[in-house]
């Protein structure tokens, strides 16, 4: 009998959660009438949970590719909602920064993450929310921690 996958797995779970997020804000921004596309929101958004931050670390994080963030970040330059600035650190990078431009888009946003976490927490004690919650970032702090010793073990190897 060929193997068959647990859909109802941990990855799968996530991996399906994070797509109906992301798909729901999208949505949910072009019903807002911002302005912003939806590559231009998350990026906003993300930029605003990292702070100034090199474009490639921001792509990362994002889990999508450099160019990709680079076309918004370009058109969010454009309107003055970033700015790039030399990186102190390496005078070849920069840092993408937001400008307090964007202090009004993140505020009008922030009603609508807030409607879509009330949407997936429906049913769900509060108590247990939090605990799933923490459960997740428990999760994530153990991935980051297998990165980070994978990445140590490689330079210790070279």
């Amino acid at each position: 009998m060929p193997y068959r996958p647990d859909p109802d797995g941990f990855g799968f779970l996530v991996t399906d959660v994070a797509r109906l997020i992301r798909s729901e804000m999208d949505r949910r921004i072009g019903l807002a009438g911002l302005g912003l596309t939806a590559s231009e929101a998350r990026t906003l958004t993300h930029a605003a949970r990292t702070g100034a931050v090199r474009q490639n670390v921001l792509a990362e994080r994002m889990g999508v590719e450099a160019m990709t963030v680079s076309g918004a970040l370009d058109r969010l330059e454009a309107r003055g909602l970033v700015e790039r600035r030399p990186d102190p650190t390496d005078r070849r990078a920069k840092l993408v920064q937001l400008t307090e431009k964007t202090d009004e888009l993140l505020a009008r946003m922030a009603p609508i993450g807030a409607g879509i976490r009330a949407d997936a927490s429906l049913g769900i004690d509060p108590d247990d929310w939090k605990r799933l919650l923490d459960m997740l970032k428990t999760a994530r702090a153990n991935l980051q921690a297998v990165k980070s010793e994978a990445s140590g073990d490689e330079s210790d190897a070279a």
